[in-house]
């Protein structure tokens, strides 16, 4: 079967972007490194089976003392300092895994070796045969990166058993694959898929950059309602949540226009709308003391 090549103009912010090898290189380690089960373990000398009785005794032999026969100087011993079971997870952001793909992605594209196909295989049967003859047609090359759909089963069947062939999901495309073959190919379809998944990323970013208008919106209704709060003089000070004076606010002052001192009738047992550190601050704030027959 001869392949048919699609011709496709490649978008440049996928195909045609700077190579930061370094991220690359970060974002491959992480990954073999996830790969790793970290199973591996060993058996310290507490662990070892055996040992429990000294060799023989302390003293007179003329050799060095010994507690046990599971100490790490003896065969059967235990391990110092092993191996113990652990995670080789590395943190990598998806934008690092994203901008790595696109490098690497780029360095096939810039050498002619990404190429999309309509399909390797015709007709409803597999065929490993066709599938190769359809690849070798399109690069002398034999290290080849299939990025297919999860539906297209008929191209799957035909290349699963192919040693010089790698087939990946069009979702789960990645650097270390990218970078293990020579040739990356994709099926239109998968194509298609690929990049319209990556040119719908800018849109949600669009829509996070949105947010902050909302959160201004919400802060100016906020602003709206505390503006209905009442008004303190100059210099006066609400009442604490608990109704008392704040420290150093001794002066009770009343929406009335009127104030309070300390030892006036009703100081104790008026209600402060707000207090003054100072009689001067009262009645510069427009007060007056209250007469004999408020208080």
């Amino acid at each position: 079967m001869a392949v048919k090549t699609v011709k496709v103009d490649l978008p440049a912010e996928i195909f045609d972007v700077e190579v930061n090898i370094p991220l690359i290189h970060q974002v491959v380690v992480a990954q073999q490194a996830a790969a790793r089960q970290g199973t591996h373990a060993t058996k310290t000398r507490g662990e070892v089976r055996g040992g429990g009785k000294k060799p023989y005794k302390q003293k007179g032999t003329g050799r060095a003392r010994q507690g046990s026969t599971r100490a790490p100087q003896f065969a059967g011993g235990g391990t110092v300092h092993g191996p113990q079971p652990r995670s080789y997870d590395q943190r990598t952001p998806k934008k690092m895994k994203a901008a790595a793909l696109r490098g690497a992605l780029s360095d096939r594209a810039r050498n002619d070796r990404v190429h999309v196909v309509d399909a390797l295989v015709s007709g409803d049967k597999p065929s490993t045969k066709a599938a190769l003859t359809s690849l070798t047609s399109l690069t002398d090359r034999v290290g080849y990166l299939v990025v297919l759909e999860r539906s297209d089963a008929i191209t799957w069947l035909s290349l699963r058993n192919a040693p010089e062939v790698h087939i990946v999901a069009v979702d789960q495309l990645n650097t270390y694959d990218v970078l293990a073959a020579d040739d990356v190919v994709f099926t239109k379809g998968a194509y298609d898929a690929f990049v319209g998944g990556a040119s719908a990323a800018p849109a949600a970013k669009v829509e996070k950059a949105e947010k902050p208008a909302a959160k201004a919106e919400e802060t100016a209704t906020t602003a709206d309602d505390s503006a209905d709060e009442p008004v303190l003089p100059a210099g006066a000070k609400a009442p604490l949540k608990s109704g008392k004076n704040p420290k150093g606010y001794e002066v009770l002052g009343q929406e009335a226009g009127t104030y309070l001192v300390e030892g006036d009738a009703g100081y104790d047992v008026s209600a402060g709308d707000f207090w003054f550190k100072s009689v001067e601050d009262a009645e510069a704030a427009g007060l007056t003391r209250a007469k004999e027959d408020d208080k």
